[in-house]
């Protein structure tokens, strides 16, 4: 089973994040910012994945803190639970429609990270959640995972169908990713001709 647990602790937040990529439906979140939680929960239920995230952050600063080392935490999650990635499809990609949105993701599970945004004009907030740490949560979650990901906003006007197509689509896309065929010859290869993703 591929499940793991970490935590980081700081000055600055207290993060603890669990997931287990074999196991789909359960999933609890609590960043302290109601529209991020919401998102998370998104990501993992698409995503088909369990994943439990929890963060004590400096709030009273701003969200910024807390949502990158969540980014950070859950990227850590995501490489340690992948392991040598053996037998993973490593590529994924999803196009979610949410009302008058169009979003695609792009992704690969290279060892290599690199990360793509475009998007419509957003505003500012979404309930408490400032829209510009959308892309510091990509950035880190990419980084310690060994992500390239691409995100394009074809065209959208709702900030909130713009960023829950966003978060349905990378989870759409790592669903393909992560999932391992057992019924193929290929299970017990790494999918790189160098014969590793690192």
């Amino acid at each position: 089973m591929r499940i793991v647990e970490i935590e980081r602790k700081s000055l600055e937040t207290y993060v603890k994040v669990q997931i287990n990529l074999d196991q789909n439906g359960k999933v609890e979140v609590d960043t302290g910012i109601g529209f991020f939680d919401h998102m998370l929960s998104l990501f993992a239920a698409h995503g088909g994945f369990s994943l439990n995230v929890y963060c004590a952050g400096d709030l009273q600063v701003d969200g910024h803190h807390s949502v990158e080392d969540i980014g950070i935490v859950i990227g850590q999650a995501f490489r340690q639970a992948l392991g040598d990635r053996r037998g993973i499809n490593r590529y994924g990609f999803a196009s979610i429609p949410m009302d008058e949105s169009l979003t695609e993701v792009s992704l690969d599970i290279s060892g290599r990270p690199y990360l793509h945004l475009e998007t419509p004009k957003l505003s500012e907030r979404v309930g408490a959640f400032d829209t510009q740490l959308l892309e510091e949560f990509l950035r880190a979650f990419s980084m310690h995972l060994g992500l390239t990901l691409h995100v394009r906003v074809l065209y959208g006007r709702n900030t909130h169908h713009i960023l829950e197509g966003i978060f349905k689509s990378l989870g759409r896309a790592m669903k393909q990713a992560i999932y391992i065929d057992t019924s193929s010859n290929q299970k017990d290869m790494v999918p790189s001709t160098k014969g590793m993703l690192d």
